[in-house]
């Protein structure tokens, strides 16, 4: 039997996505700019999929900018803010346990002069308000915080940090990279104070290259990719039918009966938990003293004393269980994770540590397979360790 948990990493597409994808590519192959036929019933699969995204969250078709995935999402939503505000204040704002892919475009942003604060987080991962009250400065520009942290679930209080930030300086763009949480949760912007919110699409049943960035009505933004003029000049390009078409149909299908869904990932969580827990020298991040509802319900880090995370890793592959040593975006980065340092996890687990997740096709069978291959690994590691 195998055990795929590695869904915060990548998820199987839907079977109906494969479908429609298939449609797409066989069929209706048109170019969306075209005025033929071909053309307009392409046309009609991007409309309905940005539709269906518009429907989820509560906004305007116009406030949707499809992109190639969430790293795009990102650099659009923060260099195109910098580029597009040059007078509205040279100070940024985001925290230590963002992803690269908001982390490095930060960087990019202090080389072109912005002055970049990066706000500590307790060891459950949370930014605290006072903190976030605390920075925002007269200058400042831009904040952005994630919502569910790629490499071990904490939940951000959006809602309450984005009305902080914005009563200190109403002015501020809050920007939310929305990776992880979307399709986890109903996330309506306006209600919560977003701005801008970025999206990817494989996180969620989904094709890979496909993701969207929300836009709130007002916003400048300048972009980032310039050619052709497409969705109103916002992201040029003849779009990604296919993968658009199928990440329509994930978002559909990923709504449905959606708390029904929520609950049994949850449930899955606490299995997994507690079996590992009941485990000599295992330690679960990120659960200190709160309750599991206020963790993101599709992910667990977990750290086992004296062994290497990799060595873990692979061992448990050759049996079958598929895991993450962290962001699978940052595989090739042999650096201990900042996130990990950043919730104050001991220094001997930092690089004993791996990533368990979960997504709507996962099994209790996968599950009680994983914890029955880690509780037949451990011992036979830790005896060759000691060799």
């Amino acid at each position: 039997m195998e055990a795929y948990l590695d869904n915060a990493a990548t998820t199987r597409v839907f079977p109906e996505v494969r479908d429609i994808m298939l449609q797409v590519m066989e069929k209706d192959f048109g170019n969306p700019s075209s005025r033929h036929t071909k053309g307009i019933d392409a046309e009609g699969y991007v409309t309905r999929a940005v539709q269906q995204i518009a429907s989820t969250l509560k906004c305007q078709p116009k406030e949707i900018v499809l992109t190639s995935g969430g790293t795009e999402s990102n650099n659009m939503a923060l260099i195109g803010t910098a580029l597009a505000n040059p007078r509205a204040g040279k100070h940024v704002i985001t925290t230590r346990i963002e992803h690269a892919s908001v982390h490095e475009p930060f960087g990019r942003l202090e080389q072109m002069g912005y002055e970049t604060q990066y706000l500590p987080v307790d060891q459950n991962g949370h930014v605290l308000p006072e903190v976030l009250e605390a920075a925002v400065r007269k200058d400042t520009l831009l904040v952005s915080i994630m919502m569910v942290n790629n490499e071990m679930g904490a939940l951000e209080d959006i809602k309450q940090l984005s009305a902080i930030a914005k009563k200190k300086n109403p002015n501020v763009i809050f920007h939310v990279d929305a990776i992880q949480a979307y399709g986890k949760y109903k996330i309506v912007p306006k209600r919560m104070g977003i701005d801008l919110m970025s999206v990817s699409g494989h996180k969620i049943h989904g094709p890979k290259g496909s993701g969207f960035l929300y836009v709130r009505d007002g916003v400048k933004i300048s972009p980032i990719i310039l050619g052709g003029g497409q969705q109103r000049g916002m992201r040029s390009g003849t779009e990604n039918v296919p993968a658009i078409a199928g990440m329509g149909e994930a978002i559909r299908i990923i709504y449905q009966d959606h708390a029904q869904k929520v609950e049994q990932l949850y449930a899955l969580k606490k299995r997994l938990i507690d079996g590992l827990l009941a485990m000599e020298g295992v330690t679960v991040n990120g659960i200190n003293e709160i309750a599991l509802e206020e963790t993101a319900p599709h992910i667990v880090s977990a750290s086992f004393a004296g062994i290497k995370s990799e060595v873990m890793l692979h061992a448990l592959a050759q049996e079958g269980v598929y895991v993450s040593s962290g962001s699978a975006c940052s595989s090739n980065h042999p650096e201990l994770s900042g996130t990990l340092r950043a919730i104050s996890v001991d220094e001997q687990l930092l690089d004993s540590t791996l990533r368990f997740s979960f997504s709507v096709l996962s099994t209790p069978e996968e599950v009680d397979h994983a914890l029955a291959v880690v509780d037949q690994v451990l011992p036979k590691l830790r005896r060759f360790i000691r060799k």
